[in-house]
């Protein structure tokens, strides 16, 4: 069910949203291997109606399961916009649909979710990445001499013949 408010009931006074919203409602669109939003957004909003728009002020909150960029680790980040606010036309030339007396106000949510996702997630900032390795160091070799265990990648490239 998508987030709706009723205009009819805003003239009567201003209308306070709260709530959950399923992920599917939101139709995220993301496709990063790195991010999922498997949980329902949370939302504290107050709606109020200023003369020819509405006034939308308050809370947003999405905790995204991320796979760090450096190092793999599974960990979750809670996205949080607490001072959110929007200005939506009803008159005009980028009025906002209504549809029955109520305004969708997803689209405008998920926008605002979506400028919110980190570009590279990482578990923390001082992430150091995966342990480094010796080259040609086989993962679960106990050999204290890596290069009798295989060659390195530049020596088998330099086999190659043109």
């Amino acid at each position: 069910m998508p987030l709706l408010v009723n205009l009819r009931h805003l003239e009567l006074d201003d209308v306070r949203l709260e709530g959950e919203l399923p992920v599917a409602e939101l139709d995220l669109g993301v496709q990063d291997e790195a991010m999922r939003a498997n949980q329902p957004l949370k939302y504290r909003i107050e709606v109020q109606k200023l003369e020819e728009s509405l006034l939308l002020q308050g809370e947003l909150e999405l905790t995204l399961d991320c796979e760090c960029v450096r190092c793999l680790h599974a960990f979750q980040l809670p996205l949080r916009i607490e001072d959110w606010t929007c200005h939506l036309p009803l008159a005009g030339e980028e009025k906002v649909a209504v549809v029955s007396d109520c305004v969708d106000l997803t689209p405008f949510v998920r926008e605002d979710i979506l400028l919110g996702f980190p570009q590279h997630p990482l578990c923390k900032p001082e992430c150091g990445g995966l342990p480094k390795q010796k080259l040609g160091e086989a993962e679960t070799s106990g050999d204290p001499n890596p290069k009798a265990t295989g060659s390195s990648a530049w020596s088998e490239l330099n086999k190659l013949k043109f």
